[in-house]
């Protein structure tokens, strides 16, 4: 088996384990118990210290480090850096030792990411935040919120992942106060079995991250505005709520995220299902099995 291209002037422990079909470019220095993954490029002037895998495809820009929270080797198991299929690290990001860094993710360059990072999530900043989600799985184009076009008149509005659709309910205006009304099983699709409300939520925060096996959602953001990120695994798409009058439905076996909730962002939601945790997918691979997709 031929070995990978890697530049000589970069130097690699013993143990560093490289894919024949990875890239090593100039001046890296990779020490510890490290693995690069087929297809993957390391394009110069990156030092990785520690336990690190990375994925099928993964790009790191020069001068990405991995930032180590205590001397000696590591055995801790949560201390692996992890960087996910197709992922994209920008020139010069930090990388905490123990950081997620899911498929197809997007690092800005200049970023210090502290925590994990969704998968497709763009990031950046010190600490990192998330600013938006890829739309599709070639990383071709940042997705733009979908617009909802206002109505105060009932109507739904199916979107392109699969089962997904947004509500319109009439908004009735009076001079003591607006009103809108929904009816489950008429005009919303199923009978709720249980409800609960996210508020308080800091704006950097990302909600949801799951999806359920058997248990419908629907939500309405009753105060402020949130956005909502819907995925079936082939596609996904951005959905901003922004008035009572709007639902958003969300079926069983498709991935929702919830993320940039305005100050007096509040959500209430409806589940189809009591609760069961046995009914969660709170991993993205494993969900991308149970919808019979590969990564």
């Amino acid at each position: 088996m031929p070995s990978a291209p890697i530049d000589a002037s970069s130097c690699l422990d013993a143990g560093v384990q490289v894919d024949p079909t990875a890239q090593i470019g100039p001046n890296c220095h990779l020490r510890g118990r490290i693995v690069v993954g087929p297809d993957a490029v390391l394009a110069g002037g990156i030092t990785l210290i520690g336990d690190i895998q990375i994925g099928r495809g993964a790009r790191l820009e020069p001068g990405v480090c991995l930032a180590r929270s205590r001397p000696g080797p590591s055995v801790d198991p949560h201390t692996v850096v992890q960087v996910g299929q197709h992922a994209h690290i920008g020139a010069g990001s930090v990388l905490c030792e123990g950081v997620q860094i899911g498929h197809h993710a997007w690092v800005e360059p200049g970023t210090v990411v502290r925590r994990n990072v969704p998968p497709h999530a763009i990031v950046g900043g010190n600490p990192a935040t998330i600013s938006g989600y890829i739309d599709d799985a070639t990383q071709a184009a940042r997705g733009a919120p979908t617009v909802v076009p206002r109505q105060d008149s009932p109507g739904v509005v199916a979107l392109q992942v699969e089962g997904v659709t947004v509500h319109h309910y009439a908004r009735i205006r009076d001079l003591r106060g607006d009103l809108t009304v929904g009816e489950f099983e008429r005009n919303v699709p199923f009978q709720p079995k249980r409800y609960f409300v996210v508020f308080d939520v800091p704006s950097s925060e990302t909600r949801g991250e799951h999806a359920h096996k058997r248990c419908h959602q629907f939500l309405v953001c009753v105060g402020g505005t949130v956005s909502v990120v819907v995925d079936d695994g082939r596609r996904r798409e951005e959905v901003l709520l922004d008035r009572p009058n709007m639902g958003l439905l969300i079926p069983a076996g498709i991935w929702g995220i919830q993320y940039k909730y305005s100050a007096t962002g509040t959500l209430l939601v409806f589940a189809s299902e009591y609760y069961d945790a046995s009914d969660y997918i709170r991993n993205y691979d494993e969900f991308l099995q149970f919808r019979g997709i590969h990564p």
